[in-house]
């Protein structure tokens, strides 16, 4: 089994809870102005000023704006991995992916994104900004790295030369990203039942 298995979150200590908070205070600070004015009026100094920290903090946290502008978006996949990592060793890959899914999505204490305000709005700029589409894809691949890991673990196999990990959490993330697609794109929709549709889909070729 592979030694990268991801281990449980511990207990987070007084300095890591005031770290945590000046992440999440800047994170939102960058997301709140970017929805507000766009991403081409943001500067980090607005971020800074906003967040009450330094630049020199701000670039202990993030690579750039873009990166706190997503940075809700990142915990969101962490949570996801922390679901998956969690499923019972019985289950299959694509079913624990879609259990830990269904988890994010169900978590009272942190909102899956269709119970926040303006994540649509979010994703539609992700796709009109070449800065953030690019800070995404960055984003997502990374998780997905780590779900990999976990779904090589849970099998007893190579993350890095045997198919089957990757093949099996990309079909779970392609579900994932083309249910948030129509999501997106039509207010109507709602996020869980097209995400259940997704999944529902991934075991059969789509219809003519």
């Amino acid at each position: 089994m592979s030694t990268d298995q991801w281990q449980p979150p511990v207990s987070l200590g007084r300095r890591d809870r005031k770290s945590r908070r000046t992440r999440e205070a800047m994170a939102d600070a960058a997301l709140r102005l970017t929805l507000e004015h766009g991403l081409a009026a943001l500067a980090v100094e607005h971020v800074t000023d906003a967040a009450d920290v330094s630049r020199r903090t701000f670039s202990r946290y993030f690579p750039s704006r873009e990166d706190a502008v997503l940075d809700s978006l990142r915990t969101d996949f962490t949570r996801i991995n922390e679901q998956l990592a969690a499923r019972p060793a019985a289950e299959t890959p694509v079913a624990a992916y879609r259990a830990a899914v269904t988890a994010w999505l169900r978590d009272a204490d942190h909102p899956a994104w269709h119970r926040r305000p303006g994540m649509r709005a979010l994703f539609v700029l992700i796709d009109e900004e070449p800065a953030l589409t690019a800070a995404y894809r960055r984003i997502a691949v990374a998780e997905e790295e780590q779900s990999i890991r976990l779904v090589a673990a849970r099998l007893g196999l190579h993350p890095e030369t045997d198919l089957r990990p990757a093949v099996a959490v990309g079909l779970g993330v392609a579900a994932l990203h083309a249910a948030t697609r129509t999501w997106v794109r039509d207010p109507a929709g709602d996020l869980p039942a097209l995400i259940d549709r997704a999944f529902d889909l991934v075991a059969v070729e789509p219809p003519r």
